[in-house]
């Protein structure tokens, strides 16, 4: 299983929020020195998210996610405001491994069948649950629409690797939710990349054990509730 520490970067900043909340924000330094950081560590992947664009519908970060895709060695993965074509390109042209597309996937299936036409295994969906809904607009709205039905549809749409979010965890450190994991993989074949609550070398565990193909670590490796080099050797079933 793949580790993919985050980083979430707001004016230019990294920073982590409560439950999706803007209001309850916690900056960490700068979205470069925290990548680099990262890659001294181990890791193999970043994934990164511009908060502003995810909220606004634009690329507001577009230059410091940039400057970090140039910057290390590794591959990222980017999401956040990416809903149409140009950005997706944008995004290809400076080197971004995958391009996650979220609100656009539920909003804009034109655009979403574009890009997977365009781009083919590039293109990632983030489903954002909350109490089984899928959320959009950097989780302000839900859309009404099932996580599982939602997974589905995006998969028959050609999508191989979705990055799911349960809301009520993300940034708590009160645990991941592998029941809902488990429930989507045990419906469909996917590459399920699972994000929110990671807060212990155990969650980690558990996720790798039912199957996740990857895993996002954020405000626990920031606290110090993970370490990063251990998470990295038991995502690989080193430990």
């Amino acid at each position: 299983m793949q580790i993919l520490p985050a980083i979430d970067i707001f004016e230019q900043k990294a920073v982590r929020l409560f439950k999706g909340d803007y209001a309850q924000m916690t900056v960490y330094g700068t979205p470069l020195d925290i990548a680099s950081s990262f890659v001294e560590k181990g890791a193999s992947y970043i994934h990164l998210v511009d908060l502003e664009g995810a909220r606004a519908g634009d690329s507001s970060n577009f230059e410091t996610v940039a400057s970090v895709i140039s910057s290390v060695n590794i591959p990222c993965e980017i999401g956040g405001g990416i809903r149409n074509i140009n950005t997706v390109e944008k995004y290809a042209n400076v080197g971004a491994d995958r391009i996650i597309l979220g609100t656009s996937a539920v909003s804009d299936k034109a655009f979403l069948k574009e890009a997977i036409r365009e781009y083919g295994s590039k293109i990632a969906v983030g489903v954002d649950a909350r109490d089984g809904i899928v959320s959009i607009s950097g989780w302000t709205e839900q859309s009404g629409i099932p996580t599982l039905d939602f997974i589905g549809e995006m998969l028959s749409l050609g999508v191989k690797t979705i990055i799911c979010t349960d809301i009520s965890k993300d940034g708590a450190l009160s645990g991941t939710n592998t029941e809902l994991y488990k429930q989507i993989l045990s419906k469909y074949d996917l590459n399920l990349i699972a994000s929110g609550g990671v807060t212990t070398i155990d969650d980690v565990r558990e996720l790798r054990e039912c199957g996740a193909y990857g895993a996002i670590l954020g405000k626990a490796i920031y606290n110090g509730n993970i370490d990063l080099v251990e998470a990295i050797a038991v995502g690989e079933g080193n430990k």
